[in-house]
This record gives C-alpha cells, structure tokens and sequence, in this order.
C-alpha cells in the first residue's frame, strides 16, 4: 500500500472505532510520538544537542521535569561558555557539574545588577580636618595624603617643576631626579616588566610617568644617570592631551585622551587599538582589564565592555573637583576587569577626595 492508501484505511478504521478503541490510540500515540529523547538517547549526545541552546532556553527546559533538570544542569561545557559569554573567569579545573550553573546564575544576576545601574552602593570615610589631595589603594588598605610603590622599598613621586623623584622609601633618600618632561607630571607608574623587547628584558622594573602631552618610559634602578627608553604620545604637534591617568599591567599601556583610549604594546611600543569613546566629554581612565574599563567624568561612573566597546552600566557621582595630577581619585580593587569571577566583585570601585574633607567611596552591592 502506498502512504496514501494506509491513510485512507487508517481514516476508515478510526471512523469505526467506539469510545474504547480512540482512548487505545490516543495513549498509544501519545508513546510513540512523544518521546523523552534526553532521557532515552545517550548522555554524550544529549550534551552534544544541549550546545546549541542559548542558557534562557536552557532554564526554560530544566522546568520540564526532573529528569531534564538533572541532564542539563550536568552539561559543565554548556555553563562554564555560557559564564565566559558574560565575561566570567572560569577555572576549569574545578569540575563539580552543579557547580557552574549556580555560577551562571550568579554572574547573570550581576550583570543584570550592572545593566540596570544598581550594582553599587556609596559610603564616605570622615575624620579629614583639611582635603585630601592624594589617595593610594593595596591590599584592601585605602591610604591618603601619598602615591607610593613599595615593592623594592621605592617611592616614586612626579613633581609640578616636571621633574620625577625616586626614593628609598625606607631612608627616606633620593636616589634618582628624572628631568626630561617639559610639563607638570600628572602620574607615576612603577612595574614589573612581563614581556621582552629591544630595550628591556623579561622581569625589568619599570617606570612610567606622564604629562600633559607625553608618557615617558625608565629603567628602574640605583643608577645615577637614568635613561629615558621611549617617549609615547598620541599627537607629534601636542594637539591632543592625555588625561592624568595611566594603566600599566608589565604587558599593556592603556592612557585616555579626548579621542579615546589609547593601547600601547609594552613589547613593540605599537599601538594596537583605538577605542572611541561616546560623546561623553572629558572622560577619564581609571582602570583597564581584559573584560571591562572602568572610566569616569564629573557625573557618572562607567564601565565598558571591552569586547564591544560600549559602555553597559554606570553610576552617579557627587559633585567634586578632580585634581590636575589626578591623584585626588583612584580605583579599587581591580581583578574584576579582567572578568568576574563571583568573588572579586566585592569591596571598594571607586574613591575621592571631597571639599568637606571627607572621602567619598563606592562599593560592590551584595549579591541580591
């Protein structure tokens, strides 16, 4: 018989059939077409077909029964891409099943927090008698009135008569007087070296400081005579000015400028992107990561998302006066810019110096 004529039989048969042999079809139909495939085709294929449903559908169908529950929630590969998709840092030796779904959860709790501007909380520290014009954060500790690098006992201080000071910080004596900036120096960077070029070797001390036009690159040492190795600038006519803040992790050098963020690759001195900023004026760089970029200006706090070069959550700011070295405001804790990871995202984002003499402070909200 053909497909056609099987039908036409089938349709005379059901047109026969009583009460009894319809409620016979309709449980045994029931069987055959609707059937559980995850939980009859193997684990391995069940995971396969699970990779191509995006996480909402995914907590969708772990509604459906337990059984799906269980099968979906063990798919690790599925959650630890669906955290990295949000920009979470994954430690894949941790293999526990359940584990990464509840990260997933987590993360995209906090990412919502973030896009919908209520993943911060303010706090203000007082006991200043007079304003603070400088703020160094480590370790947790938020200390006022210096900048300072202590690793190899060193202070390092830029000066308004341009010049760059090295000190021991442990005598109390000046080790080192850099004179080769021609304006006021806004910001010094002390750090290890993590990448090999012509000038420096793997595991070098180096020291960045910048002015108004110019970011200037030194060999930390004892030496008398210190040599500049590289001067960086955005505009050989100084028509353009950096902002007084700077990022060095020892791989990267990131600095923003009223065109946008500028990245230096610390191995060739190239610039490897130019990241316009929106018509946001005067936005300034206070920490840059893998993930995320957390700038600011007189009003808003805000973060970027680096891979899409947008910006997805900001937060309010009371008014203050940014200092021109820059040091009157500083970032918190910064791993989180390299992704969340569900632990990093607590304590201090943000802090600066107010004109009560108070410190104004923003903090990571508790995860709801």
């Amino acid at each position: 018989m053909t497909d056609l004529q099987k039908n036409e039989t089938l349709d005379h048969l059901i047109s026969l059939s009583g009460a009894v042999q319809l409620r016979h079809l309709s449980n045994n139909l029931e069987i055959l077409l609707k059937r559980d495939f995850l939980k009859l085709l193997p684990l391995e294929l069940s995971f396969y077909l699970l990779k191509w449903l995006d996480p909402q559908t995914l907590l969708t169908c772990c509604l459906v029964s337990k059984q799906w529950n269980k099968v979906i929630s063990a798919c690790t590969e599925v959650w630890q891409t669906a955290c990295k998709n949000l920009g979470w840092q994954i430690d894949d030796s941790v293999q526990d099943a359940l584990h990464w779904k509840k990260v997933y959860l987590k993360a995209i709790l906090r990412m919502k927090q973030l896009e919908d501007h209520e993943a911060f909380e303010t706090s203000s520290l007082i006991g200043h008698s007079a304003r603070v014009y400088a703020l160094y954060y480590k370790d947790g500790l938020l200390c006022t009135g210096v900048d300072y690098n202590d690793e190899l006992d060193i202070l390092v201080s830029g000066s308004a008569d341009f010049t760059v000071k090295v000190w021991a910080l442990s005598a109390g004596t000046c080790l080192n007087t850099l004179t080769r900036h021609t304006e006021l120096v806004t910001k010094v960077v002390l750090q290890k070296c993590k990448v090999k070029s012509l000038l420096h070797s793997l595991g070098d001390y180096i020291l960045l400081s910048a002015d108004k036009y110019e970011i200037k690159i030194w060999p930390i040492g004892r030496e008398i005579n210190c040599k500049c190795l590289k001067t960086l600038s955005v505009s050989e006519d100084r028509s353009i000015c950096l902002q007084p803040r700077l990022h060095f992790d020892g791989k990267y050098i990131v600095c923003s400028s009223a065109l946008g963020l500028y990245q230096w690759d610390f191995a060739s001195y190239d610039i490897l992107r130019v990241i316009k900023t929106p018509e946001i004026a005067n936005l300034a760089l206070l920490g840059f990561g893998d993930v995320f970029a957390l700038l600011f200006d007189n009003r808003f706090l805000y973060i970027m998302d680096l891979r899409t070069e947008s910006l997805i959550s900001c937060w309010p700011l009371p008014e203050y006066r940014k200092s021109k070295r820059g040091s009157s405001f500083l970032a918190g804790k910064a791993s989180w810019l390299n992704g969340l990871d569900g632990h990093n995202d607590t304590g201090l984002v943000f802090a600066t110096s107010m004109p009560d003499h108070s410190i104004h402070l923003v903090l990571w909200k508790e995860h709801g």
